[in-house]
């Protein structure tokens, strides 16, 4: 009866955990967001998972390149390695729940001290010993410490793997912003190369109109700066391109010197993103994920640290064979066995435990306000990429009226210099107001498709209808 009582008494501390309750901190999480948005309702069929959502912007391309990053990108290849890092060592820490066994196997040859009790005449003074046996260690875990390890170190790999994540959706977005900024530049780079046409057939006029001394040179001095200075932006155009490309290829993981991509016309579709509700955002994100779990692995961490104050009890085992002879000691007789607890508290350590059990706790609370900030930062990001969206939107349809009229503000500037009523500067005006306007309408197409890209990032990229 008394040892049936022992084992439930047992069973009974074997479930004890001195880790606090999780209580993450509060976020106030609204129920829409500010920000207007060209949302559209949600339906069934607008499912996108997390690792295809640059489909939406219909270019093949762009597919193959994200396609190319996943296989071949150094960042992502350390992020993976960063998780199986995390992975081995929760395995490690798993591995506390179960008993170890080792094979011993030992010889010596012993001289004994005639001094040293309990020697004396009949004791030799010399003597072989040899050994061989398994030993088994288990610690019994009564007050929850190992099954905390466990824990924490299972959380923190479940961390490590939304880390993966997030860095796959973060290489995956800045390669996506990259290629659409490459796509702007070549739009850009089309529109200065009309221009620059368009500009060498004006000083082709004004130097005809010199010539027949209709104008003064001060006409073709104009044209030309004009003409030069559009020539001046192609090359700085180019030179962004090229960076942007070198970028693009290390990025997916290849040679900046042996990388290429041709120039891009076929315009860009701008994505209808299902309107979505805020709570929905904490269960998306990957680093809001990995936030909230390491957050409760500091949690466990804590009944780590408080187990310290009661007693390590750990089961010993031995099993082997002893002998002090080398030739046939693996025999009954020698048999040998040990087995029995041991029981180990620590009486006074100077503060120790309690400072392990305050860092413990410093660490909870540095884990809470990370998480709180991770959130807030989170619902600032998609608030900041709805403004930018929208705001954009509206500044696009604008510029868009903006070119049509300065286009034919230049048109009539042309006629009227070909008819001689103004002179030159007038269509100089007229041509930088319209070069002006259409690179500013190109500008705002590119980055409100950025701003799309940068939303579905903020989003956690794709989502369920």
């Amino acid at each position: 009866m008394r040892a049936e009582l022992s084992i439930v008494a047992l069973l009974a501390l074997a479930g004890c955990s001195f880790a606090p309750k999780l209580e993450l901190p509060e976020v106030a999480v609204a129920e829409s967001y500010k920000e207007p948005a060209p949302w559209t309702q949600a339906a069934p069929a607008d499912r996108l998972p997390r690792d295809a959502w640059w489909l939406l912007y219909g270019d093949e391309e762009l597919n193959r390149l994200q396609a190319q990053l996943v296989q071949n990108s150094p960042d992502l290849q350390a992020a993976l390695a960063r998780y199986q890092q995390a992975k081995a060592f929760s395995d490690q820490l798993r591995s506390g729940l179960f008993p170890s066994f080792s094979l011993r196997a030992d010889g010596a040859r012993t001289r004994q001290s005639e001094t040293s009790p309990p020697a004396g005449q009949s004791s030799p003074r010399y003597y072989n010993s040899y050994g061989a046996g398994v030993e088994a260690i288990y610690e019994v875990d009564l007050w929850g410490r190992v099954r905390n390890d466990v824990k924490a170190g299972k959380l923190e790999a479940s961390a490590a793997a939304a880390d993966l994540e997030s860095a796959r959706l973060s290489l995956q977005a800045q390669l996506a912003d990259f290629y659409i900024a490459l796509y702007g530049l070549d739009r850009e780079a089309a529109l200065l190369g009309d221009t620059v046409a368009a500009y060498d057939r004006a000083v082709a006029l004004t130097k005809e109109r010199h010539q027949a001394g209709i104008v003064s040179g001060l006409d073709v001095a104009r044209a030309q700066t004009q003409l030069d200075s559009a020539r001046s932006q192609v090359s700085q155009n180019q030179a962004q391109r090229a960076t942007l490309e070198h970028a693009i290829a290390v990025l997916v993981g290849e040679s900046p010197s042996q990388f290429a991509l041709a120039p891009r016309s076929v315009p860009l579709q701008l994505p209808q993103i299902p309107a979505d509700v805020p709570t929905n955002l904490l269960q998306r994100r990957p680093d809001i994920a990995a936030a909230q779990r390491r957050t409760a692995a500091a949690n466990a961490s804590v009944g780590v640290a408080r187990a310290a104050y009661f007693p390590s009890i750990t089961l010993n085992g031995v099993y082997g064979f002893e002998s002090n002879r080398s030739t046939d000691w693996l025999t009954a007789p020698n048999a040998a066995w040990s087995i029995g607890p041991s029981i180990l508290l620590e009486l006074f350590d100077a503060g120790r435990r309690q400072a392990r059990v305050a860092q413990a706790r410093a660490v909870l609370d540095e884990a809470g306000a990370t998480y709180r900030g991770v959130v807030l930062g989170a619902f600032q990001e998609v608030e900041d990429n709805l403004a930018l969206l929208y705001h954009y939107g509206n500044a696009a349809d604008a510029e868009r009226s903006a070119v049509t009229s300065a286009q034919q503000s230049l048109d009539f500037a042309m006629n009227r210099y070909r008819e001689g009523a103004v002179s030159y500067l007038e269509v100089v005006q007229s041509q930088t107001t319209a070069l002006t306007a259409q690179r500013q309408a190109l500008d705002l197409e590119t980055r409100q498709l950025r701003a799309s890209v940068a939303l579905i990032r903020a989003l956690g990229g794709g989502w369920e209808g």
